[in-house]
């Protein structure tokens, strides 16, 4: 009989009523890629079998190989593509076809005459690839635009997923939706956000068998201008003409926002994020404290955003701080003062006056101008001399100038120090002192008449008799004219006198005191003859 007869005749025995066994194949489907290899292993091991026959049934049965003791036989469509091997039954299959999808069974023909089959499906999988991600825009601009992502592959039994960088991107049933169908995938977001898109985007075509993930997509969402701000936020209430400041202006934005600026609303013809100090001192009548503001504006998304605003003033630093007084000799209870303070250049909101370093408050000798721009000393006094300082402020800045006022006095009441009574022989010194500005010239005389001394020390190195007598001191002041004297005695003993016995004074106070010793023990007789009784001789 002819080998594939016989096998046919086997088959139709087994499919009339042989024995199955379906645990001698694993589950399936087996899925396998076009123009590979698979291998459709048994669960046999060792069998003792008579044939093993595999066939393959698209719809009709058709015979594939038949193993017997005699060796393999092919039949001709699969010749060079398969091998059963005669340990346990495995069927390969070479340079698999999309023809090769089907159902395969086995059937296992023992030597003590008992037949088992089996069978399994084989799935043939195009390979997965040409995995591509299609945009329906070219751009998009947030919370306006609806994005459709389309991912197309090739292959068989595809599954799709989605992911955002390494997120995966889950259809939320509102906003993000997915729909899959057998060789693509659609990505709808609507609207979309910045954030969704940032990605890059990536989509991965699969099968049971391998997998594929397309290039990167990645699309331009437009958004903004989003938290507009002005740096700094906010300043001083004054700024310093000239210096160095300048207002940046900055948004989130895509594309980058074109900026302009306000002033109290009016547009400024100043392009650009940054607002210089120069470019508004250009305007002119900026020294009120004015609001300035920035606008960013997005050519994209057509929208624009206004900053909050910042209020300041530009103001002129002070400089050229200069005092001026009198000219003249002062003196003191004849003159009058009259100082004023100025600035070459700057606004004066504050002026302090102060004399050696302390503050100066107007009093009935000292007045005050309304703006305190200058001061009237009236009539001056000798302590009025010293430094004088006006400090000039602004919100900018501070400068100050100093004056030295020189009010010529005295001199004052004149005094003389010195001894009274020397012995003969004994120095002599007597000092004169007079408060004056400038100092007093001393000149002495003795008894009336005038002598050689010119100094405020009246000095004799050794008295003599004759030096008794009355010393005045003359104090003149060449500026103020006024001229103070004061006299003082001397007198001149012999040698020794001032240390014999006690002087008047002493001799008198131990007189009294010896009377009032005296005048108590009377008082203390009488008192105790008082109280002490005396016996009566009778």
């Amino acid at each position: 009989m002819d080998p594939f007869s016989f096998k046919t005749f086997l088959l139709f025995v087994c499919l009339i009523g042989c024995g199955s066994a379906q645990g001698i194949l694993p589950e399936g489907p087996l899925d396998a890629v076009l123009s590979r290899d698979v291998v459709l292993e048994t669960l046999l091991n060792k069998p003792d079998y008579n044939v093993i026959i595999w066939n393959f049934n698209d719809g009709s049965v058709q015979s594939v190989a038949t193993l017997t003791a005699k060796g393999l036989v092919v039949n001709k469509p699969y010749e060079g593509r398969v091998a059963i091997n005669a340990t346990n039954g495995f069927l390969t299959l070479k340079s698999l076809k999309s023809s090769d999808s089907g159902d395969y069974s086995i059937s296992v023909v023992y030597n003590d005459g008992n037949t088992v089959a089996a069978e399994i499906q084989l799935r043939v999988l195009k390979p997965v690839s040409d995995v591509i991600i299609k945009s329906n825009l070219p751009e998009a601009v947030e919370n306006k635009s609806t994005v459709v992502l389309t991912c197309s592959a090739q292959g068989s039994l595809l599954k799709f997923t989605w992911t955002n960088g390494s997120a995966p991107i889950v259809d939320d049933g509102k906003r993000l939706l997915i729909k899959n169908e057998e060789m693509t995938s659609t990505l709808t977001i609507k609207p979309v956000l910045r954030s969704d898109l940032i990605g890059p985007i990536f989509c991965t075509a699969a099968n049971n068998l391998e997998k594929e993930k397309s290039p990167a997509f990645k699309l331009t969402v437009h958004y903004g201008p989003d938290n507009v701000i002005i740096s700094p936020a906010s300043t001083l209430q004054y700024i310093k003409s000239g210096s160095n400041f300048s207002l940046e202006c900055s948004a989130l934005s895509s594309p980058p926002a074109t900026f302009s600026w306000f002033q109290n609303l009016k547009e400024m013809e100043v392009p650009g994020p940054v607002l210089s100090l120069g470019a508004i001192e250009k305007l002119g009548s900026v020294k009120k404290v004015q609001n300035y503001t920035c606008r960013a504006q997005n050519a994209k998304t057509l929208l624009n955003v206004t900053s909050p605003a910042v209020s300041f003033g530009v103001m002129d630093a002070i400089s050229g701080t200069k005092i001026t007084g009198p000219t003249v000799t002062l003196i003191a209870g004849n003159s009058t003062a009259n100082l004023s303070c100025r600035a070459m250049t700057g606004t004066v909101t504050t002026t302090t006056w102060l004399k050696d370093g302390q503050p100066l408050i107007a009093s009935s000798r000292l007045v005050f101008a309304a703006d305190m721009s200058s001061m009237l000393i009236n009539p001056l006094q000798g302590d009025d001399t010293g430094q004088y300082t006006c400090q000039l402020t602004n919100p900018v800045t501070t400068e100050q100038a100093s004056f030295k006022l020189v009010v010529n006095f005295g001199p004052e009441t004149a005094l003389v120090k010195g001894e009274e009574a020397v012995e003969v022989n004994d120095p002599i010194t007597l000092t004169c002192s007079a408060p004056s500005y400038p100092t007093a010239n001393f000149t002495w005389k003795f008894n009336g008449t005038a002598t050689d001394m010119k100094t405020d020390k009246y000095i004799i190195d050794k008295a003599n008799y004759k030096n008794t007598g009355t010393y005045t001191c003359e104090a003149h002041n060449a500026v103020t004219g006024k001229t103070v004297t004061y006299s003082h005695k001397l007198s001149v003993k012999e040698e020794g006198a001032l240390d014999e016995g006690l002087s008047d004074g002493a001799i008198a106070g131990i007189v009294i005191a010896v009377l009032v010793a005296v005048a108590a023990a009377i008082g203390l007789i009488i008192y105790c003859r008082q109280k002490v009784p005396v016996e009566s001789p009778y």
